[in-house]
């Protein structure tokens, strides 16, 4: 009895504290495990040391009979304490670092939703921060727990036994090959279909499939565009023709005009020789008068068509702003250019005016005076 004793002392004695052991589950009790690992004395495996993450009962993770490889951490003559944790955290901390250098996704389900952000198991704890859970705010994450996410390690301290976890990481990844594949089908020329996301003082960025593009303001209208919420407002879907793409710097430029029909186009068969049109005089130079007919459209009023009397410069008749109405003599589509006259429209009041002036001369000559006299001079000259 008493040499049987020694030789199971013996066998235990040959094992040292640090080895991984394999053995089967014997008995499943509240707050710890039975294991046989083929000695006499079983091996006892508290609750703490099951798993990386808090367990309630040991029967939720164990049941007689399963297998398990361990860690010894205590060794005695009558006992013998071991550690399913540990085996899995060393062989988990290693295949993290191979992960985390190669980049590697790594799929796991959310156990715990904490104060913070998340908890899941990957061989050992890993926390995984709010802002580093999703690319948009989230303001709940209750209905995260039981989600498998994908994730990348953003940061591991084994000595400290910290592992932050990421899948903002792999959707911002995601998004930069999506933004590379449209960035390379994008073309100079397309017409695509693209959303308003946001305005600025200089025009509108518009999302193209994922790419934000630029509609600058010069390229919203035809016309001229003070604040780009004229034209646009956010949210809204919009035909764009591209202009430029630059897949380095991920720039690309777009343009609404560029999609619609220019004013020219929309005023043919509308403007015709002849026409009597009101516009508004935009620009004054020195040889005549750009009057706007139309929305983009501009005809110009030559120096010599603003009066019916000689003028030395526009703004002697005309200013900047004001209505008028003006006769069309001449429109050519093709050359975007309208020939438009102020003074045709006032010929008749010069007819009169220079009749009245004439009829004031007349008033003015002494009375009394006519041909008979006239011819009566010239008779005395003859005598």
């Amino acid at each position: 009895m008493g040499e049987e004793m020694n030789n199971e002392l013996a066998e235990l004695k040959s094992l040292t504290v640090g080895d991984v052991v394999t053995g089967k589950v014997t008995k499943v009790e509240e707050k710890q495990a039975l294991v046989d690992v083929g000695f006499k004395v079983e091996g006892l495996v508290p609750i703490s040391e099951l798993s990386s993450l808090h367990v309630e009962k040991v029967s939720d993770v164990l049941s007689v009979d399963d297998e398990l490889e361990m860690k010894i951490l205590k060794l005695e003559d009558d006992e013998l304490i071991l550690s399913k944790r540990a085996v899995q955290a060393e062989k988990a901390w290693e295949q993290l670092r191979k992960q985390q250098e190669s980049g590697e996704i790594i799929k796991a389900e959310v156990a715990e939703v904490v104060k913070g952000g998340l908890v899941v198991d990957v061989g050992v704890r890993g926390f995984i921060p709010a802002s580093l859970v999703e690319r948009h705010f989230v303001e709940d994450f209750s209905d995260y727990k039981g989600r498998e996410l994908r994730l990348k390690v953003e940061e591991l301290d084994q000595e400290n036994n910290k592992l932050i976890l990421s899948q903002r990481a792999v959707l911002d990844e995601e998004l930069q090959e999506k933004k590379k594949s449209i960035l390379q089908s994008l073309q100079p020329g397309d017409t695509v279909e693209g959303t308003v996301q946001r305005l600025t003082s200089f025009g509108a960025f518009v999302d193209v499939g994922g790419v934000d593009g630029l509609v600058h303001i010069s390229q919203l209208a035809h016309h001229r565009v003070e604040s780009p919420s004229e034209i646009v407002k956010e949210g809204e879907q919009v035909k764009v023709k591209v202009l430029s793409v630059d897949p380095d710097s991920e720039r690309v430029s777009l343009s609404i005009k560029e999609t619609q029909p220019g004013p020219w186009e929309e005023v043919a068969g509308e403007i015709s020789t002849g026409d009597v049109i009101e516009g508004t005089v935009r620009r004054l130079v020195s040889f005549g008068a750009f009057v706007e007919v139309a929305p983009g459209v501009e005809g110009l009023v030559h120096i010599s068509q603003i009066a019916n009397r000689h003028i030395g410069t526009p703004s002697e008749v005309l200013s900047e702003g004001e209505k008028v109405e003006a006769k069309v003599l001449d429109v050519n589509l093709n050359e975007k250019r309208i020939s438009l006259s102020i003074r045709e429209l006032h010929k008749e009041d010069t007819h009169d005016q220079d009749y009245q002036e004439y009829e004031a001369k007349r008033t003015d000559e002494p009375s009394g005076f006519s041909l008979g006299d006239m011819i009566g001079d010239q008779l005395k000259k003859y005598k």
